[in-house]
């Protein structure tokens, strides 16, 4: 059985790890790269790219295995990795667990992503609505949330659920453009666009009470309905999407 690819998976095909983790998100995951440049704190940004960076490594595992089982294997190595350090033992020697594991991400939390990541190993597209939104929720959502209480660990993650439901529908309609149908087989593009357009309008209600250093975590959704056109976004007009974003708190 031959698994399918990850909107993230498609960039790149390097097993060997990388050490420079925020030029491997530039490379691999550029739309919240560019929205990490607007989190002003170093220290902040460094630990934001460092998940941003164990997503990626998750969302990869799918594309670069031949069938499920290795998949499981792989997912595993990482969640048993996150365990391990819940357990109080070292990081394996991995740039990435090393840079999630110092910035003190809540352990439980990358582990159930390793978990939702399983569903990348079955080519089967989702049948109902309830089945993608709780996969975005898992996948999408949760390092959109991660994100936000990183930044601001007062700030109610959730106020960013919506932002991160618009962008990972986005993101499941363009793996459709790449060849890969996760979405519900009778779901037109005017039926993801409608979805896109409900999730951006709560968010933008829950996005109010964010508090305005936790915003980089929700700013991706900036590009989503933009993303389900038919052209790609040149870097530019992410940058301006991204900065207007932020500016006004609205996505």
């Amino acid at each position: 059985m031959t698994t399918p690819k990850t909107t993230l998976d498609i960039a790149h095909r390097n097993d060997a790890p990388d050490t420079d983790l925020d030029a491997l998100v530039r490379r691999v995951d550029p739309d919240r790269w560019l929205a990490s440049r607007f989190i002003a704190d170093p220290k902040a940004r460094t630990d934001v790219i460092a998940l941003y960076a164990f997503n990626y490594e998750l969302a990869r595992v799918a594309g670069g295995v031949s069938n499920a089982l290795m998949g499981e294997i792989r997912l595993t190595w990482w969640r048993e990795a996150m365990e391990e350090i819940a357990a109080g033992q070292p990081p394996r020697r991995h740039p990435t667990v090393e840079a999630v594991a110092a910035a003190g991400y809540p352990l439980s939390a990358l582990a159930e992503m390793t978990e939702a990541r399983m569903a990348d190993l079955d080519a089967t597209p989702f049948e109902t609505e309830g089945q993608v939104l709780a996969y975005v929720d898992a996948t999408a959502g949760a390092t959109a949330m991660l994100a936000a209480w990183r930044l601001d660990p007062k700030a109610d993650p959730h106020a960013v659920q919506d932002a991160a439901r618009a962008y990972g529908l986005a993101g499941l309609w363009r793996l459709k453009r790449a060849g890969v149908q996760r979405l519900p087989a009778d779901w037109t593009q005017g039926d993801v666009r409608r979805r896109v357009g409900e999730a951006r309008a709560k968010a933008n209600v829950a996005l109010k009470a964010l508090p305005i250093a936790a915003f980089p975590a929700a700013a991706p959704a900036a590009l989503a309905m933009a993303q389900l056109g038919a052209r790609e976004l040149g870097e530019l007009e992410k940058r301006l999407r991204l900065t207007w974003a932020v500016a006004t708190g609205r996505i």
